[in-house]
C-alpha cells in the first residue's frame, strides 16, 4: 500500500529544493502543484501543510477516500479520474476549487459539493454504476453550483432525462455521450433554460435518431455553436428560423380560421336545419313546419260589409237525386220525353 504523505512528496520532488537552507515546511507552503498520477497510491495522508497548493494530480491510482483533502483551502485544479471513490466526502472547505475530475470512479450520487461556489467545471463521465442504476445528482449540490458552474461532463452514466439540471442557469457547455436520453420534450426543456449554451454532445443517445432532432435543437438553443461535435452554420440557423416563423404564421392563421369557422357554423350550421334558427331559439326542439297558409284580406267598405264578411259561412250539403225529385215535381213538363224520372235508389227495369 502506497501512502501519499508529506515525506513523500519531499522525496519525489527533492530535485525543486534548490535552497540548501530551505526546511521541509517552507518548502510544503511553496509548492503550488504536485503530481502524482499513477503511483499505485491507495491512501491520502494530511496534507494541509502544502497550505498554497492550487494544482492536485492523483489520477489513475487505487485511491478510495479523500476526506483528507477538505484542508487545501488554496486548491483550485483537482484531478481523480480512474480511482475508487464512491463517495465524495470533505471537500466542502475547498472554496477556491474550480474544476473537479472525478470521472471513471464508483460514484451512484453527485453529492457533497455544497459550498463550492467557485467550481466552473465538474466532470463525472463514465462511473462504474451497478447494472439498471443511473447516476443521481443530490439537488442541494445542484443548487449549490447554480450560479457558477458553466461546464458538465456527465456521459456513459445512464442517465435518461435532463430536466433536473436545469437548476443550472449558467451551463456553456454540455457533453453527455453515450446515455439513454430519449424524450425531446425534456431536451427542449432544459435548453429553454440554458441560454448561454454553446457547446452540447449527445452522440450516443437514442434522441440523435429522432426526426429533424439537429434542426430542433438549432432552433431552441440560439447561442449554441457546436452539436454533437459538429459546427452550427450561421446560414443554417437563419434558413431553420425562417422556416420555424412561417410555419408558426400558417398555423396560427389555420387556428384562427378554425375558431372562426366554429363561430359561424354555430350561427349558420347548414349540416343542420337547426342552425338557421335564431340564436334565441337554438335550445327549442326544431319541429317541421307544415306547408304556409295563405289569406285573402279584401279591402272593407263598410261596417257592415265587414261584419258581413266576418260572419262565418254555413256548410250546405248538397243532394243531386233530391234536387232532381224537386223539380219534376213542381214542373212536368221539364222531363224527358218518354223517360220516367228513376229514383237513383231503384233497381227496377225501365220498358221503351
Amino acid at each position: 500500500m502506497v501512502r501519499l504523505t508529506v515525506d513523500l512528496i519531499a522525496r519525489t520532488n527533492n530535485h525543486l529544493r534548490n535552497r540548501k537552507d530551505e526546511t521541509l515546511t517552507q518548502y510544503l507552503k511553496r509548492v503550488t502543484h504536485l503530481n502524482f498520477s499513477n503511483k499505485h497510491i491507495d491512501c491520502l495522508d494530511d496534507l494541509s501543510a502544502c497550505r498554497n497548493l492550487t494544482v492536485l494530480y492523483l489520477y489513475d491510482n487505487n485511491i478510495r477516500e479523500i476526506r483528507s483533502l477538505g484542508f487545501l483551502t488554496s486548491l483550485t485544479h483537482l484531478y481523480l479520474q480512474n480511482n475508487y471513490i464512491s463517495c465524495i466526502e470533505s471537500l466542502s472547505g475547498l472554496k477556491r476549487l474550480e474544476k473537479l475530475y472525478l470521472g471513471g470512479n464508483y460514484l451512484t450520487v453527485i453529492e457533497g459539493l455544497e459550498g463550492l461556489e467557485e467550481l466552473r467545471e465538474l466532470h463525472i463521465e463514465s462511473q462504474k454504476i451497478p447494472p439498471g442504476e443511473k447516476l443521481l445528482f443530490d439537488p442541494r449540490t445542484l443548487h449549490s453550483l447554480a450560479k457558477a458552474l458553466s461546464v458538465l461532463n456527465i456521459s456513459n452514466n445512464n442517465i435518461d432525462e435532463l430536466k433536473e439540471l436545469a437548476v443550472l442557469e449558467n451551463i456553456t457547455q454540455l457533453v453527455a455521450v453515450d446515455n439513454h436520453l430519449t424524450d425531446i420534450k425534456d431536451l427542449e426543456f432544459i435548453l429553454s433554460r440554458w441560454p448561454r449554451l454553446w457547446r452540447m454532445d449527445l452522440s450516443g443517445n437514442p434522441i440523435c435518431q429522432k426526426p429533424k432532432y439537429r434542426d430542433k435543437v438549432i432552433v431552441i438553443a440560439k447561442a449554441l455553436e457546436i452539436l454533437d461535435g459538429r459546427e452550427i452554420k450561421e446560414m443554417a440557423r437563419q434558413f431553420l428560423l425562417n422556416w420555424k416563423a412561417s410555419k408558426d404564421a400558417r398555423k396560427k392563421s389555420r387556428e384562427e380560421n378554425m375558431a372562426g369557422r366554429s363561430v359561424f357554423q354555430q350561427l349558420y350550421g347548414f349540416e343542420h336545419p337547426q342552425s338557421i334558427l335564431p340564436i334565441q331559439y337554438r335550445n327549442q326542439r326544431y319541429i317541421q313546419k307544415d306547408k304556409p297558409r295563405y289569406y285573402l284580406m279584401a279591402p272593407l267598405q263598410s261596417d257592415q260589409k265587414s261584419s258581413h264578411l266576418q260572419k262565418p259561412v254555413a256548410k250546405k250539403t248538397i243532394n243531386i237525386s233530391e234536387d232532381i225529385r224537386q223539380l219534376a215535381v213542381k214542373d212536368p213538363t221539364s222531363s224527358l220525353p218518354g223517360q220516367d224520372v228513376l229514383e237513383p235508389h231503384l233497381r227496377s227495369q225501365v220498358v221503351l
